[in-house]
């Protein structure tokens, strides 16, 4: 989420880099199409196949740096590839052909490209120098990453402080392509460098970028992400949520942080209304057996019940798998209040009710922790000395339900 700023920045500008690339027959990419915006987001597990997106738009814009090797092609290195991109102007690029006979088709008056390899990050920093890299803009990362410090951290210094410098002059004119910008910072280097690179692409420059840092993720602009996975029958393909609604954005804005914007990085996620919840569900699982951490399973405190729906419509959007658990807060005269039938109406018609898991009357009961004062400590306390066969039956199907997302049947322990 954008840190506070006195000035709100414009949105980014339309002007400059791609909009749309089409990948055909290169590495993992059998098929895959994405919309870049000016600033863009690959989110996926390891191997799925980001830095082979990456590669294929480097392939097409600067060919003379990134020429096809047999190592690019799918099937063993046959076939033959196909990288098409649109430019923001309306014009077109395309890459066809194999390593041996290849040919790059219009982009004429395509922007100068730079790309920052992961791999490269800890020696050059830099991928090779070509004639593609010019402009102002290009010339203040080659000053800057060129006489980088010797360290690790200094080097990743170095990224920032080249953005910084392009944002205060604000050039533009660059298709920036990094792999894991956050490399060697802190958390809050990387919430600064993730501020600045909005700023840089502002100016009329396109940043797209891989990570697995929520520092990078903004989920009131999920129009910046595109999720990356990768299937054996179908290689690398590419989902874009839709964004959220206008009405959202405030809300979205003050209920995320980086600890709840991790549910884009999760297997699965399990929303719940409070931290007693949050504190306890780990014991939970363990108990079974189960590592959320090991399992990349995130436990996301929605910061009460009426926000339930907003982080459901965020799962549903992109696709991350997710159990919703909540209080029924039925009074003790066994009625419903008909605010509270409402609202847990409103769940179950946006989780699904297959994916909600209700609390009759409320956690405290179900736990047993009814009349405790200082809730979430004692039951952080209770429910780690507690084993397997007295866990609440309603939190074990909690806990199994969201195995269900992460493993197959065969791999329960």
């Amino acid at each position: 989420m954008d840190a506070p700023s006195s000035v709100k920045p414009a949105r980014p500008s339309a002007s400059v880099g791609v909009t749309r690339v089409e990948v055909s027959g290169f590495r993992s990419a059998r098929e895959v199409t994405f919309s870049p915006g000016p600033l863009c987001a690959l989110v996926g597990e390891a191997e799925t196949g980001k830095s082979n997106l990456l590669a294929a738009i480097r392939a097409v814009l600067d060919p003379a740096a990134a020429p096809l090797t047999a190592a690019d092609m799918t099937a063993g290195g046959e076939g033959e590839v196909s990288i098409r991109v649109r430019f923001a102007d309306g014009s077109q690029a395309a890459l066809e052909g194999s390593p041996k006979r290849n040919a790059v088709i219009g982009g004429e008056a395509a922007p100068p490209t730079l790309f920052l390899p992961a791999e490269e990050r800890a020696g050059a920093l830099l991928a090779a120098w070509t004639p593609r890299r010019n402009g102002p803009a290009a010339e203040v990362f080659e000053r800057a990453l060129v006489r980088q410090a010797p360290t690790l951290a200094g080097r990743a210094r170095a990224v920032l402080a080249a953005v910084e410098s392009c944002s205060a002059q604000r050039l533009g004119g660059l298709v920036l392509l990094i792999e894991e910008p956050e490399l060697y910072l802190r958390p809050q280097a990387q919430r600064y460098l993730y501020r600045l690179l909005r700023e840089f692409s502002f100016a009329g420059n396109q940043v797209i970028y891989s990570t697995h840092s929520p520092a990078f993720l903004n989920v009131t602009r999920m129009e910046e992400l595109v999720f990356v996975e990768r299937l054996p029958a179908r290689g690398t393909y590419a989902v874009q949520p839709e964004a959220v609604s206008a009405d959202d954005d405030f809300r979205v804005m003050t209920e995320f942080d980086a600890a709840r914007s991790e549910l884009f990085l999760a297997h699965a996620v399990v929303l719940v209304e409070g931290l007693t919840e949050k504190l306890v569900l780990p014991f939970v699982f363990a108990a079974l057996g189960y590592d959320v951490d090991r399992d990349a399973i995130s436990i996301i405190e929605c910061g009460g019940k009426p926000n339930i729906p907003l982080f459901a419509r965020i799962c549903r959007a992109t696709g991350v798998p997710f159990v919703v658990v909540h209080d029924s807060d039925r009074k003790t005269s066994g009625r419903l209040a008909p605010a509270e039938q409402a609202l847990n109406a409103l769940i179950a018609d946006t989780a699904g009710a297959e994916r909600v898991i209700v609390l009759d009357p409320d956690f405290e009961a179900v736990a047993g922790l009814v009349g405790r004062r200082h809730k979430p400590e004692h039951a952080w306390r209770e429910f780690a000395a507690r084993p397997a066969a007295e866990m609440p039956r309603q939190l074990v199907r909690v806990a199994e339900l969201t195995m269900s997302f992460v493993r197959p049947p065969t791999e329960a322990p």
